[in-house]
């Protein structure tokens, strides 16, 4: 079964948006700079993006995935659709060793 790793919302200023799920729900923060933010909750990551960048979407962790794209923290995912439109993201971090 894969879990969901996060889920991110589109905003105009992912740093404003990390500072203030921060400040009112006290959120971890993972990661911020000016075209994503990522805080972590104690069962979820949110993530807070710019439209230009990435999707509003849904992330499921899935260690079998062989594709993607990869990114800086090492980590590859893919951006799919459901059958209702909506986007959703496969993504698989890189082994610890």
């Amino acid at each position: 079964m894969n879990r969901i790793d996060h889920v991110a919302l589109v905003v105009d200023n992912p740093r404003e948006a990390t500072d203030w799920y921060i400040s009112k729900f006290g959120a971890e923060l993972l990661y911020v700079d000016d075209s994503w933010g990522l805080v972590q909750f104690e069962n979820i990551k949110l993530a807070f993006v710019i439209k230009s960048q990435h999707p509003p979407h849904i992330a499921f962790e899935d260690m079998s995935l062989e594709v993607g794209k990869q990114h800086r923290d090492g980590s590859k995912s893919i951006y799919k659709k459901d059958p209702f439109g909506n986007f959703y993201e496969l993504i698989k971090y890189k082994e610890k060793e």
